[in-house]
């Protein structure tokens, strides 16, 4: 069985009550009791924290040992060399996902610390987004 972790950064524990024009109405709790009905088979967890230090700890605590990451490292994305060299570090493949289309939004965004080591970016679906990166994982073909 496939092992997957999501970690979320900061601000992802209000999904469903912030900006809900920008992020939806769907709590995130919703949203991954949605997913893991959909993926049986699949081991999903899911870890959030506002502290970038715990979402470094995180990253190099399962980074060696799961299947796959989903980081949604949100405003910390765009400022943190140091969730950027954790990604780096670590063998586990990671997809870099956004709910929003961060090209869309402030210039400061346009700019990311995790993409050049990520497997992949998914950005600006929404919550679906995380499913994207989820199907990332199960349907790895050669190309």
């Amino acid at each position: 069985m496939k092992k997957l972790i999501i970690i979320n950064g900061p601000n992802l524990n209000l999904l469903g009550k912030r900006e809900p024009n920008i992020y939806g109405s769907l709590s995130f709790t919703e949203f991954m009791d949605e997913i893991q009905n959909k993926y049986p088979n699949i081991t999903i967890e899911h870890f959030q924290s506002n502290i970038e230090g715990e979402l470094i700890d995180k990253i190099q605590d399962v980074g060696f040992d799961y299947d796959g990451i989903i980081l949604n490292a949100a405003a910390y994305t765009h400022t943190s060399v140091g969730i950027g060299d954790a990604v780096k570090a670590i063998k586990t493949p990671v997809v870099e996902v956004h709910i929003s289309n961060t090209f869309g939004r402030e210039e400061f965004r346009h700019q990311s610390f995790i993409s050049a080591n990520a497997k992949g970016v998914i950005l600006g679906f929404g919550l679906q987004s995380y499913e994207l990166a989820i199907q990332s994982f199960i349907d790895v073909k050669s190309i």
